[in-house]
């Protein structure tokens, strides 16, 4: 009877990772959401707002319209883009904001919700519009491919064996705070957001890619940026040992997807 139960609770177990998991756009790799998005985004707001109280907004009126111009423009093209591929209601409950804060870090994110933030201390590695529109478009890509959702959903499996969200909070509610600290950083050290997995770095910089390619954006200036990123970013440790693609194998494959990128590109300017 034991071995019955056992298989059938991990039957349905199985059968529960099956109907959470969803598909990545662009990459259609396939992942595990456990998380309803509006309890993403619910944390997310209270997260950015905390931030947005704590730090200053930048006073350069023309720098930051640059970045909303830019996030708007992205947006848009998303937008567009998961409308014609029926994926609209992935933007459900999407609030968008675009903010520069006053920061000497080589920085910039996106929560889920599309809370976007940059810092000024990344616009003299960007240079242009186009040089920012590589990290916007990077950073608003691990939103929409819900890369948070998926490492804090792996982390609630792991040590919750996927309790629904709604107990863990009322019956552990420092436990599912620390799982949202480990998929996001912020609180431990305030607007300083945790690594991606290399999985997820390069799946962002390939979306990131398309978007801004669907953006009117040029998107072999993405080598190019990183390339100034590598520069800039001192000595590093060998690729197995870190979250990040090496900077060698994420320029190779950013000019990779290019002919890709290129297509969306051209499509945009006409």
């Amino acid at each position: 009877m034991k071995t019955i139960a056992r298989s059938l609770i991990a039957l349905l177990l199985f059968e529960f990772i099956l109907i959470a998991c969803s598909t990545v756009p662009v990459t259609g790799r396939r992942q595990l959401n456990l998380i309803p998005d509006s309890e993403m985004q619910a944390m997310s707001y209270a997260q950015y707002d905390q931030f947005l109280k704590e730090s200053k907004l930048s006073t350069n009126k023309e720098q930051t319209q640059m970045v909303k111009n830019i996030g708007s423009r992205i947006e848009q093209a998303v937008t567009d883009y998961l409308t014609g591929l029926d994926y609209a209601g992935m933007l459900d409950g999407y609030d968008w904001e675009f903010n520069l804060v006053e920061d000497p870090n080589v920085n910039a994110w996106c929560m889920p919700g599309g809370k976007v933030l940059v810092y000024t201390g990344i616009l003299p590695v960007t240079k242009t519009e186009t040089g920012l529109a590589v990290v916007m478009g990077h950073e608003i890509a691990h939103a929409i491919a819900e890369h948070g959702n998926e490492r804090m959903s792996q982390e609630m499996l792991r040590q919750m064996g996927g309790v629904a969200l709604s107990v863990a909070v009322k019956d552990q509610p420092e436990q599912t705070q620390a799982l949202w600290f480990a998929a996001y950083g912020l609180g431990s050290e305030v607007g300083i957001m945790l690594p991606y997995s290399r999985i997820h770095e390069s799946e962002a910089d390939h979306m990131g890619l398309i978007f801004m390619a669907m953006a009117g954006y040029d998107p072999r200036e993405a080598p190019v940026f990183w390339g100034r990123m590598a520069e800039a970013g001192g000595p590093k440790p060998p690729e197995w040992m870190s979250t990040h693609p090496s900077d060698e194998t994420r320029i190779n494959n950013l000019n990779a997807w290019m002919p890709e990128a290129l297509g969306y590109y051209k499509a945009s300017k006409r």
